[in-house]
């Protein structure tokens, strides 16, 4: 609570006090980079599943401008139309293949794709949207080229001078600062709330949202 960081010691702690089954790698307003390998260590002490959900920084992942969680991660969820820049929707991608070799010699297999794609269909999801699905393409055809990484290297620099700017004027960040395209300001110490500035800001046509920060009970 008081850096604004992930505790990870706290969190290998919980780990062995609850034993999960799943943990989650994934936050809307965290400004700081996720230490996927310290996370997968956690999970594989636990034989824990590791969802790393990227929904928010998805673009910054593709553009390799931030870590991947895809070497780490078990699944790892997204949604398309934040940072990755395209329509409305979501990606889940798993782990498929051999897992491991048991004691007897035999290859274990994943065992996510029956199990995900039963629970996605058709409780969730319908038929397919072809103008989606169309959209969606075109958005990771452009992730791959040169200048959507030098989009997001500017979106990481704009966001680092905003950062910088907000301190400068007196704003406490949470954490101190930010390694991606989001700036969590503490607005405790100037006694006013998120909802208030939410609604300023947005009549002067400027789009923030509120969020809790760290020890934050409102």
């Amino acid at each position: 609570e008081s850096t604004g960081y992930i505790d990870y010691d706290q969190m290998e702690k919980s780990a062995v006090l609850f034993r999960p089954k799943l943990i989650v790698a994934g936050a809307s307003a965290y400004a700081r980079l996720y230490d996927y390998d310290r996370i997968r260590k956690v999970c594989d002490k636990q034989k824990a599943i590791l969802l790393a959900d990227m929904a928010h920084i998805s673009g910054l992942v593709a553009a390799g401008v931030i870590p991947s969680p895809f070497d780490y991660a078990d699944v790892v969820t997204t949604t398309t139309h934040k940072s990755l820049r395209g329509p409305r929707g979501a990606m889940i991608f798993f782990r498929k293949g051999v897992k491991e070799i048991n004691k007897q010699g035999k290859e274990v297999l994943y065992d996510y794709e029956d199990k995900i794609n039963q629970a996605v269909f058709p409780g969730l999801q319908g038929g397919p949207h072809n103008h989606t699905i169309t959209g969606l393409a075109v958005a990771l055809k452009q992730a791959t080229t040169p200048e959507y990484k030098a989009y997001q290297e500017q979106v990481l620099s704009n966001c680092a001078k905003f950062a910088q700017t907000l301190s400068k004027n007196g704003y406490e960040l949470v954490s101190g600062g930010t390694d991606n395209h989001l700036v969590l300001v503490n607005l405790k110490p100037k006694g006013i709330d998120g909802s208030r500035v939410e609604k300023v800001l947005e009549a002067v046509h400027i789009a923030a949202n509120k969020n809790t920060v760290p020890g934050d009970v409102s």
